[in-house]
């Protein structure tokens, strides 16, 4: 499984909660010759798909991943997991990372990002610092609104979020319904395994500053965004309110995010936007049911090639 990849620690500067690193994920099948593909994971989670890889280098593509600050194997004791006060935050990574990836192959990168790794995606597709070694961007369900009623996000949330200059650490918690990690992980109705310690059942909370940060994100796409690079935007074809029992319903669909706000809002993130509507699908298109991810593997495809 994982035993097919190379992990190395990424010392990163110091910041407001102490020592910071990340942790850079590469194929082993990578040649360092080929165009290379980096992967950014959503929020409570980390990498733990070795398909990904290993389908990549077949495509002829190198493959990496991160694990960005405070996720996955990149936690440490002293830090709150997933917390964050600025998207910015993961900038230094991927500034390190991309231009690694760049010197070493000669080739611009493919930065493919999901939920929440595909907001970050597309903010540093917009301002990063190395932006200009981006071929392009995959988002595979990103989270560019926040899966609530607009009274709750104009106003319950901002009002709330101003609680974090106060309270830094005051949040929401297990903010991600247990019914999603379930629907993943083999030992309850999924098909795949992870590390429960970096990918809980019962999710990392979300921190009012965490919810800050995201809410400024989104609304900078909203208004600013301007994605000159293609964009592959993947999203399920239906999304469904988790409720207090499981249903099977939930492995046919989108179960954390609003797919229409998805479709709405990543259609005008650049000017070449390509919408891939994936019947079925699962937030992450890519671990639903063999069929679904299979058709989104062949969407992916077709769309490096043009």
């Amino acid at each position: 499984m994982m035993s097919s990849y190379n992990f190395t620690k990424i010392s990163l500067k110091d910041d407001y909660e102490g020592k910071v690193i990340a942790t850079l994920i590469s194929a082993k099948g990578n040649t360092a010759k080929q165009k290379t593909v980096l992967y950014l994971h959503g929020f409570s989670d980390y990498f733990f798909h070795p398909f990904l890889g290993q389908w990549f280098n077949g495509l002829n593509y190198d493959f990496y991943a991160l694990d960005l600050r405070k996720y996955g194997r990149s936690i440490q004791a002293h830090q709150h997991p997933n917390y964050c006060k600025n998207m910015e935050e993961y900038f230094e990574e991927l500034d390190l990372v991309i231009q690694k990836l760049y010197t070493e192959s000669g080739k611009k990168v493919i930065l493919f990002g999901h939920s929440t790794g595909g907001l970050t995606a597309a903010l540093y597709t917009n301002y990063g610092k190395k932006k200009d070694l981006i071929d392009k961007l995959i988002l595979n369900s990103p989270f560019l609104e926040i899966n609530e009623p607009l009274l709750i996000r104009k106003f319950i949330i901002p009002a709330v979020s101003s609680l974090s200059l106060i309270f830094p650490y005051a949040g929401i918690p297990a903010i991600v319904t247990k019914w999603y990690p379930m629907s993943l992980h083999k030992a309850h109705y999924g098909e795949w395994e992870f590390d429960d310690d970096k990918k809980p059942v019962v999710s990392f909370p979300g921190y009012f500053a965490w919810l800050k940060a995201i809410q400024k994100g989104q609304k900078y796409l909203k208004k600013k965004s301007n994605i000159e690079i293609p964009v592959s935007l993947m999203y399920s074809s239906k999304s469904v309110k988790a409720c207090k029992k499981w249903k099977d319903d939930y492995l046919k669909s989108d179960i954390i995010l609003n797919v229409k706000h998805i479709k709405k809002i990543g259609s005008k993130l650049g000017t070449n936007v390509s919408s891939i509507e994936i019947k079925n699908g699962m937030h992450d298109i890519l671990l639903s049911g063999k069929e679904t991810r299979e058709m989104g593997f062949n969407k992916i495809t077709n769309w490096l090639k043009h």
